[in-house]
This record gives C-alpha cells, structure tokens and sequence, in this order.
C-alpha cells in the first residue's frame, strides 16, 4: 500500500530542480504530412540561432528523421518551467521553418506512411538489431529530470514512485492514432515503446547495489546495445545527477506540460520524504504494474484506472485526486497546488490531447486536422 503521511520536517521551498525533455513531430509547414528533416534542421540550427535562447535550450536528433528533441534548463520554479517548454517549443520551431517544417507535439504519427532513420551508426546497428520494432519506432514521449543529492536517493526515490508512474501515463496521453489508424488506445505510443526488450515498470531496487546488478546483467546478456538502451518508465540519469520519469507521452499544452513536470517533481521530493522516514516502498511487481500502464494507456482519463492504495480498478478522477493527496503537502509547501490542480482538474474536464485528437478527427475525418489543431495547442 502507498503511505503519504510524513513526519520528516519539510524543505523550505522547491529547491529541487526539474528539467524537460520534449520529443516532438516534424511536419510539412504546408501539407503538415510527416517531414524527414531531423538532421538538416538540426544542423542549421547549430550555425545560426533565431535568438539567445538557444543558449539553455538544446536541440538534437533522436532516432527517426520525422522527429526532435529540445531539451531546457534545470529550473525550480512551474511558471518558469512553462515558459522554458514554451521558449524551447518556440527554438525548436524556429529550426524546422528553416527547412519547410513546423514542430507539432504529437506522441504518434497520425498519417499513414513510415519513418527514415537518422543515419548513424548506432541507429543503424539498433534497426539491424531490432528490425521492425526500429522501422515503426516514431513516437514522442515527455521526459522529467529532477534532481536528486546522491545515488542511494535515486534508487529510493525510483522504487517508492513506480506505483504512481500509470496515473502520469493517464494525465498525457495523447496517440490514439498509429499511422493512420485508429488504436482504440489513448496512449497507444506507450504500447509501441514498450516493444523495446528494456522498457516498462521496473522491480524493486532496494539498493544501489542490487539495481546496478540488475542494470549490468541486462548490459552483460548483449540485448541492449549500451546503457543508453535501458529503456525504463523511470531510471538514473547516466549523464546528470536525476532521476529520468519517461513513462509520459508529449502534451500538446505547455500549461499542461508545466505541470505534470510539477507532480513528477513532487512525486520525487515525497518519495524522498518517505525514505528519509524509514517508511517502505510499496511491494508491488512489476509485472503488476504493467497491467496498471496498460489500463492507463488503453483508458487515458477517459475510463477507469487502477488505484494504487488498492489495486483495484476506480474511476480516473478519483485515483488522480488521491495522487493530488498524495504530493499534496508537498506542492502547498511549495505554493503550486493550487496552480497544478487546475491543471488536472481541466484535463479531467475537457480530456487529455488523445480527447482533442479524436473530436478533430471526427469534424472532418481528415488527419490533417488533427495535425492542424495539434499545432495550435502546441505553440499557443
């Protein structure tokens, strides 16, 4: 069971960085149909830069042509961090309109046709390695750092939020459409990404021990290529001192983004909270809290999920306030509740960017549309 009362005094104020990682579609400027583009908007955007913020924000490619990473800053506070999504959405557009595109943030590809690879060595070596699941492999997902003070407080901090990564799922998901079809999915870029043989819920660690032992015999048994392979929901950051949740699809709205970067970070300061307590890390196994994620990517907000108090299945808006509840102390703390319960509550209101895909769908049967809409929520 999940234990939220903590009896540790609390920080003084959201000192724990968070930092965003946006993976986002590339689309014709004009026909809005996928644009293989990656490497020259990349490129240009290295000679010549629209403004100064692209001094904190860092734009690379990722496997497929058809897609973009924009990296920001580590920052403290959610109204900046909603600005940096929106100041990196604005940097990463800036480069694909140098080559005919625009950036849209769609987890999935909504039209029909296939990716092209970014031709370099490793990718090649994965699409050889892992055939198909490579080919079809376009989807954008919403990666959280946030910091943490050492090893032993990440590993801590992965094994007491994992129960709650689902709900995250649920509160983004935004592919119901996989190449011009549609999924029955709300999240159906989850179910493409866990293809991968790494990704998904992890078991407990309990140690730094034991999760570097279960890190090296994946690395040992030569299925994942390298470290940056171990595909986890969430996992130790090999490059910087966080821990990486990665279970969320891309949001079209930067509001909503800010914000579900805010209960991440609130997940983490709680989890700590709890270890520094002695309290324990729910006993729940991973392939448990597979059928969670699966529910949360098959319903979204839109149907029932899994309460992780319970493990029994309750209505979205009930299992997303207990998640409220449960970082609760800590966002009031930090003078953010207030600001992300609006966020959730609309979401749970009006539906999540796998709701507006389907009602842009559904005017005209036109997937241009749907890009079309996408593209508005994404830079508004």
């Amino acid at each position: 069971m999940v234990v939220s009362d903590l009896s540790t005094r609390p920080s003084p104020g959201p000192t724990r960085t968070f930092g965003v990682e946006e993976e986002l579609l590339l689309v014709h400027a004009e026909t809005l149909e996928p644009a293989a583009v990656a490497e020259d908007a990349v490129r240009l955007h290295g000679l010549r830069t629209p403004d100064g913020a692209a001094r904190v924000h860092e734009i690379t490619r990722e496997l497929q042509q058809e897609q973009i990473e924009v990296a920001g800053p580590p920052l403290t506070g959610l109204q900046e961090q909603v600005e940096a999504i929106r100041r990196g959405r604005f940097v990463a557009d800036s480069a694909a309109r140098r080559v005919g595109a625009r950036v849209v943030a769609l987890a999935s590809p909504v039209a029909v046709g296939a990716p092209h690879l970014v031709p370099t060595p490793r990718f090649r070596r994965i699409r050889e390695h892992f055939g198909l699941i490579a080919d079809e492999q376009l989807t954008c997902g919403y990666h959280v750092h946030v910091g943490v003070g050492s090893r032993e407080e990440g590993v801590a901090v992965l094994d007491r939020i994992r129960v709650w990564l689902p709900v995250l799922l649920a509160l983004s998901a935004n592919s119901p459409f996989w190449y011009g079809r549609e999924t029955g999915f709300s999240s159906f870029r989850y179910q493409a990404w866990i293809r991968w043989p790494t990704a998904g819920p992890t078991d407990l660690f309990g140690s730094v021990e034991e999760h570097d032992r279960q890190r090296d015999d994946l690395l040992r048994c030569g299925v994942p290529m390298d470290l940056g392979m171990i595909y986890f929901d969430a996992r130790l950051s090999a490059r910087y001192p966080t821990v990486e949740i990665r279970i969320a699809d891309v949001c079209q709205d930067p509001e909503q983004a800010g914000a579900l970067a805010a209960l991440v970070r609130g997940l983490v300061e709680t989890a700590a909270r709890q270890w520094q307590a002695g309290l324990p890390a729910p006993a729940i196994g991973a392939a448990l809290l597979r059928t969670w994620s699966f529910q949360a990517s098959r319903a979204g907000v839109e149907d029932e999920l899994v309460r992780p108090t319970t493990g029994a299945p309750a209505p979205a808006a009930d299992v997303v306030a207990e998640l409220l509840d449960h970082v609760g102390p800590v966002l009031t703390e930090w003078g953010e509740f207030e600001a992300v319960a609006s966020t959730v509550a609309g979401i749970l209101r009006d539906g999540s960017g796998a709701r507006r895909q389907r009602a842009a769908f559904a005017r005209s049967g036109d997937p241009r549309d749907v890009v079309r809409a996408a593209l508005e929520a994404t830079h508004r």
